[in-house]
């Protein structure tokens, strides 16, 4: 089994690198060449475009930023949907709407292409472990065929059911996790507005049953203000916003999502962007929401528009995908 791999970013890198691991030959591709580099040489070859991958594999993983990425890699010029052989099974881990991934897994079978959403979660040190969970919408026989590839990127796999599933369980989980960090971030901006130190708030908090058990491997970030990425903030914000998405289309009701979403938002328009999601404390902690756009805090390239290019999925995720 030959496995083509698109998207080499924190997570997606991290996963080919543990398939080589156990022994697999890659075929790699990545808009930006250099992140395939450490994973180039006898186990990992480089395709100069999705569809030269395509023809090369019986398996193909894509781990993508978002729907629009997914799509352009799929059905944009050079795409590999078209040149993927019949019966080749395409696992997308992007976290993208249920909607989506639909729209995708119906244009492959079109294409005599099996579809499989397998969204994961953990962060980038899980993933480093080979410890993620994946989420599996597929046909039991399709999963079968990709369940020892699977383990040996992650130690659990639960099937969810048919395809759309298993993105529908991701997208309920981090929406949980994006509330539950904003809502202990609210909370300690505010204990420490009281005159509370963050070191009781954190040792009486921590381990009890009103925080989420995830918020203590937060703590150090928090301490340090060191918010290296491990989830990036602009793609838990991009998280809920396709929730927020996905409710409309079922018509179902997220007030609480909706507002802890533009609290993101405004720490991305602030400068947090690539920072690890945790930092939406470090902007509650500022306690000024007026804060300009210009002088961003961590590497946002100069000029970069996360509200353009929200606004493009958010277009796409509601009903105008190609």
């Amino acid at each position: 089994m030959k496995i083509g791999f698109i998207g080499l970013g924190i997570m997606g890198s991290r996963m080919a690198a543990n398939l080589q691991r156990q022994g697999h030959t890659l075929v790699l591709f990545n808009r930006t060449r250099a992140k395939a580099e450490p994973l180039l040489g006898p186990c990992g070859n480089f395709a100069a475009s999705p569809a030269q991958l395509a023809g090369q594999v019986d398996v193909l993983f894509t781990m993508l930023a978002n729907p629009d990425a997914v799509e352009q890699a799929a059905l944009g010029l050079d795409g590999f949907l078209n040149h993927l052989r019949p019966n080749t099974l395409w696992v997308d881990c992007s976290s993208v709407n249920p909607s989506f991934s639909k729209q995708m897994a119906a244009k492959a079978a079109r294409r005599e292409i099996h579809f499989v959403d397998a969204p994961v979660t953990g962060s980038a040190p899980v993933a480093e472990d080979a410890k993620l969970t994946f989420w599996v919408g597929a046909d039991s026989d399709d999963l079968e065929k990709i369940r020892p590839v699977l383990l040996s990127m992650g130690n659990r796999i639960v099937h969810t059911g048919g395809r759309g599933t298993g993105t529908s369980m991701k997208m309920v989980i981090n929406l949980l996790l994006g509330n539950a960090m904003a809502a202990f971030a609210e909370a300690i901006a505010l204990g420490e507005g009281l005159g509370l130190s963050q070191e009781l708030l954190f040792d009486s908090l921590l381990g009890t049953p009103v925080v989420a058990p995830f918020l203590a491997a937060k703590r150090e970030k928090i301490d340090n203000r060191d918010y290296e990425p491990e989830f990036p903030l602009r793609w838990m914000q991009k998280d809920m916003h396709l929730a927020t998405v996905s409710a409309y289309e079922a018509g179902i009701a997220m007030p609480l999502t909706n507002v802890a979403k533009e609290m993101y938002r405004l720490a991305m328009r602030g400068g947090f962007a690539t920072e690890d999601f945790s930092a939406i404390y470090e902007f509650l902690a500022r306690n000024d929401l007026s804060l300009p756009v210009t002088t961003p805090r961590s590497s946002v390239p100069p000029g970069a528009n996360f509200d353009r290019e929200n606004s493009v999925e958010a277009s796409r995720a509601i009903g105008v995908n190609r």
